[in-house]
């Protein structure tokens, strides 16, 4: 008998296999992603992963319920209560705080340690409120400075036995640290004791707070608290005492600078883990005081060259002293430091020196360079040769001015100095050293170049035909030393790019002093600054990929800012010195390697340009700068949206929205009346529809926000009205114990949230 299938029912029989095998392919495929997700996620041995951000969370709003319950103890302690006397409220506080400092040790049983914190938190500022209290009750006429002195004594010692004696709570214990921080200095103030007596108070409370920060067996946090206070104890009174020093002089800020430096480097001893920063501030301070007590001996001039001989007297004890290693990097960076300080103060100096007349001052800042570099002689490294060179080069910088030379000479001078390192920092290789040598020793000489240009230029600016040939010069040396730079691939490169900058930016001084010498308005002087982008964006476009072309461009685009800034007196200017760099820009933009970044920029020195002539103009509604720009981000991100339908909303749509709704939503609050408000309102809820109907992201949750401030600034005065009807001290009282409350059951609290997130986050 045949029983074959004809071939119309053998494909039933087939499809309806192959149905069932598709079906079970999805829930094998389904299963194994669940477990590689499984297997992905990190699980702690001792509780879930999910249950740490609740535990934060609830910590985050039983610290803040603590707070508002403080506030509204503070309101209610120094404003009133009803007809209650300050001897009513003393005797309620007194209570109150009794059953605050008690409660912890009910709640630590319990295992409520967040809540024992906040509420011990709360029990601690009720004691300053009875503190308070009983000033006022029992001794109204003490005197209020010298009160407090022995009140934060007295709260200080019962913070801490009350940390000791109930364990556990992490709060007490740094609390008495801080609090001890105010009796000397308070008591220092009451006796009537002058600026440098409570110098010595803060630094006494600053030896306690070392010795607490260094006693074994204490928690960490007391000991971090100690330090802070120590730094900040001894700090505040080294600083006022440095500048006693500086200012007045004399031995004894000069003695507490060096029973400062002692203390600091006590605490480097004692304190192996944190020795370098302790000897750190130690050179610092013996510096402070040492050149206090040897400038005494010398003329006011030369005061900065006796703190460099301190600080190199440092540095010879960091290095031949016989201390620790540690202790030995601590004070020679605190005399590097120094140096580096007096060295900064030295440039400045030859750069006056240089641009002004001024005999007698450059001979100290010639013993100041003289000095650090004779310490970094000693240092055998490249960096430290080429800080020899650079040093040397600034005293021969000054010595011009110490010379007395005359105006011309000085400038002509200046400027053959400058071709000297101009073309030492292009070839390198004329000088018989290393190739690292060689780069480190062109560095050098690009930065004297530099800095002999900035100066040189500075002071040609006293004549009209000085600056004009002196910034021609300039700007042929450098264009000269963009073009025939050398040296090795990295090194040379960059100088030759830092050559062509400073080539642009003399380029743009040039014109600049030509407008000048031709008396051209300064919106006009903006004007014809453009030629300077104009140019660079010729040289760029030749160039091409040249690792030079780059730099010239940004120097470029910085001289068309400049242009803009030259305008802005004048908007009708302004826009056209925008669109006129827009055209420059655009034009870059066609070029392929450049068309991102140029094309970007085009577009936005257009619209700013639209934007100031229509300021210009008198139209003063956003509306109307922003929705030019709305309009056509949004017809953009639609077009991405159907090229691309797995882009973001927020990158599609997020742009356009906020250019328009976030302007005109800080116009709205700050507008009296009711038609921008309305109509942002709708447009604000058109939005937000729109993002719920097609499950979109960034119109949901932009729209909504929008929404929900323009509501608020509507309904803002009918709740301060409300809210103004209240007692003072009541609504953060409320909203203390409501925290309390949630925090307290925080974690049942998280299922809806995480539904929600969920759905938001499924949004594209």
């Amino acid at each position: 008998m045949d029983n074959a299938l004809s071939p119309a029912d053998e494909l039933v029989v087939l499809d309806r296999e192959l149905a069932q095998l598709d079906a079970r392919r999805s829930h094998l495929l389904a299963r194994r992603a669940w477990l590689l997700s499984v297997l992905r996620t990190p699980v702690t041995p001792s509780r879930p992963v999910a249950e740490t951000a609740p535990r934060s969370a609830q910590n985050v709003l039983l610290t803040l319920g603590g707070v508002l319950l403080a506030v509204a103890a503070v309101a209610f302690t120094l404003v009133s209560w009803g007809r209650m006397g300050i001897g009513g409220r003393a005797t309620v506080l007194a209570v109150v705080t009794a059953g605050a400092l008690a409660a912890p040790v009910v709640l630590l049983r319990r295992k409520l340690g967040s809540t024992a914190e906040a509420v011990a938190s709360l029990g601690l500022l009720l004691m300053v409120l009875d503190a308070y209290a009983v000033h006022r009750v029992v001794l109204p006429e003490t005197d209020a400075m010298g009160y407090a002195a022995v009140a934060s004594a007295v709260l200080a010692a019962l913070w801490a036995g009350y940390g000791a004696g109930v364990g556990g709570l992490r709060v007490p214990l740094p609390v008495a640290v801080a609090a001890g921080q105010l009796p000397l200095p308070l008591g220092a103030v009451a006796a009537g004791a002058d600026s440098l007596t409570a110098c010595w108070a803060l630094l006494a409370t600053a030896v306690l707070d070392v010795l607490v920060a260094l006693r074994a067996g204490l928690v960490t946090p007391v000991r971090v608290v100690a330090c802070v206070a120590a730094c900040a104890t001894g700090g505040s009174a080294a600083l006022v005492a440095a500048w006693f020093s500086v200012v007045r002089g004399g031995a004894e800020p000069a003695g507490l600078l060096l029973v400062a430096a002692g203390l600091a480097l006590y605490g480097a001893w004692r304190a192996p883990a944190a020795a370098e920063a302790w000897a750190l501030v130690a050179g610092l301070v013996a510096v402070a005081g040492g050149g206090g007590l040897v400038r005494e001996a010398a003329p006011v001039a030369w005061t900065v060259p006796a703190y460099v001989l301190v600080a190199v007297v440092v540095c010879a004890v960091a290095v031949r002293g016989g201390v620790p290693r540690a202790v030995g990097r601590g004070l020679a960076g605190a005399a590097a430091g120094v140096q580096g300080l007096a060295v900064v103060w030295a440039l400045p100096h030859v750069a006056v020196a240089l641009a002004d007349v001024r005999p007698g001052v450059a001979w100290p800042v010639v013993a100041v360079l003289v000095t650090v570099a004779g310490v970094l002689v000693c240092v055998r490294s490249v960096p430290a040769r080429g800080g020899v060179l650079a040093l040397a080069w600034a005293a021969a910088m000054a010595l011009p001015e110490a010379l007395a030379l005359p105006y011309g000479a000085t400038l002509g001078a200046q400027l053959l100095l400058t071709a000297g390192f101009l073309a030492l920092a292009v070839r390198p290789s004329l000088v018989a050293v290393g190739p690292e040598g060689q780069d480190v020793l062109g560095d050098v000489a690009l930065g004297g170049a530099l800095l002999c240009a900035v100066v040189v230029a500075a002071g040609a600016w006293g004549t009209e035909a000085a600056a004009v040939t002196v910034l021609g010069v300039l700007g042929g040396l450098f264009a000269g030393a963009a073009v025939l730079g050398g040296g090795s691939d990295s090194g040379g490169g960059r100088r030759r790019a830092v050559a062509a900058c400073a080539a642009v930016a003399a380029a743009t001084g040039f014109v600049g002093a030509v407008a000048g010498a031709v008396d051209l308005p300064v919106h006009l002087t903006g004007v014809a600054l453009l030629a300077v982008p104009v140019a660079t964006a010729a040289v760029g476009t030749g160039l091409r990929r040249h690792p030079v072309a780059v730099p010239i461009e940004l120097a470029g685009a910085a001289a068309g800012a400049l242009a803009a800034g030259l305008a802005a007196a004048r908007p009708a200017v302004l826009a056209l010195v925008l669109a006129l760099c827009g055209v420059v820009a655009a034009a870059t933009a066609v070029r392929p390697e450049r068309r991102p970044a140029a094309g970007y920029t085009a577009t936005a020195l257009f619209v700013a340009a639209t934007w100031v002539r229509l300021a210009a103009s008198g139209v003063s509604a956003p509306e109307a700068y922003t929705l030019p720009v709305t309009v056509p981000a949004l017809a953009v991100g639609v077009l991405r949206r159907r090229r691309d339908r797995e882009a973001s909303s927020w990158t599609a749509y997020g742009p356009g929205l906020a250019a328009t709704l976030v302007p005109s939503l800080l116009a709205a609050w700050g507008d009296a009346g009711w038609p921008r408000p309305l109509l942002l309102g709708l447009a604000a809820l058109a939005v937000t529809l729109t993002g719920a109907r097609l499950r979109l992201q960034a119109p949901l949750l932009l729209g909504g926000a929008v929404l929900a401030l323009v509501a608020l600034h509507e309904l803002a005065p009918y709740v301060a009205q409300a809210v103004g009807a209240l007692p003072r001290w009541l609504p953060p009282a409320l909203a203390g114990l409501l925290l309390l409350a949630v925090g307290a059951t925080y974690e049942h609290r998280l299922r809806d949230a995480r539904r929600l997130r969920d759905s938001v986050g499924r949004m594209r």
